[in-house]
């Protein structure tokens, strides 16, 4: 199916807000492929070490906009096709994280002292898996930042590929097609529709917040004392 770009482009005037942080910009930058667009960008969030990406609320903007009736905001794709390929989009960039990670890709987490792939990154997923075990595959496509990294942990921790790969595919089809449908669902509500613009500026404003008080939370941590000393073992609790 062919995509075309929203018939009036819709901009939500944060002057301060990086683009590539703006559900709405990001996907008008794509053009008529709007929906490869989608794609590629979930593909990547989801396992090639790039977290600062809008991931939940790209999804539900392509849900919100699929239910659009107006004739400003076309929809680039129904409902049906963007339930069925940004769970695979989702699931395959998973995939391909499980296989960076396995393959060494956690070599690039050296020390502390680097800029973005800090060596505590590792140790912290380490230590959420052991707490968690294999769930936290499906609990972490929720939460920003930890969804980029977990795939990447699985595969150096060395969790059984059958096991990632069952996991992987629940959680890439509850966040890929579950967020996508709400914003399909509040589309269709009256208040929604009538205020898009404004959901707009909201989705926007909530999806940076995670992201904002994450990176925080990791600047007040630098400050602190140094992380406690690696679990070298805790890679034998997830293997199941």
């Amino acid at each position: 199916m062919t995509s075309h770009p929203l018939a009036s482009p819709v901009t939500t005037d944060l002057a301060l807000l990086p683009g590539f942080l703006d559900p709405v910009n990001l996907l008008n930058s794509f053009g008529t492929w709007m929906l490869a667009g989608l794609l590629l960008v979930v593909f990547i969030e989801s396992g090639l070490l790039f977290p600062l990406l809008p991931g939940d609320s790209l999804l539900f903007t392509a849900g919100l906009i699929a239910a659009s009736k107006s004739t400003e905001i076309a929809p680039f794709a129904p409902i049906w096709v963007l339930l069925m390929l940004v769970p695979v989009a989702a699931i395959l960039g998973d995939q391909v994280g499980y296989v960076i990670g396995a393959r060494g890709g956690t070599a690039l987490f050296k020390d502390n002292d680097a800029r973005f792939f800090k060596k505590r990154y590792i140790d912290e997923s380490h230590a959420f898996f052991v707490k968690h075990g294999p769930i936290t595959i499906v609990l972490a496509r929720f939460v920003p930042i930890v969804r980029t990294f977990a795939p990447v942990v699985a595969g150096a921790a060395g969790m059984r590929y059958r096991t990632f790969a069952i996991y992987n595919i629940v959680g890439g089809v509850l966040w890929g097609a579950g967020v996508t449908y709400l914003g399909y669902l509040l589309g269709q509500i009256g208040i929604v529709r009538d205020n898009v613009d404004l959901i707009f500026l909201l989705i926007v404003a909530v999806s940076v917040l995670p992201i904002v008080i994450e990176v925080g939370k990791r600047v007040l941590g630098n400050k602190r004392t140094e992380p406690a000393e690696d679990t070298a073992d805790s890679s034998e609790h997830i293997r199941s």
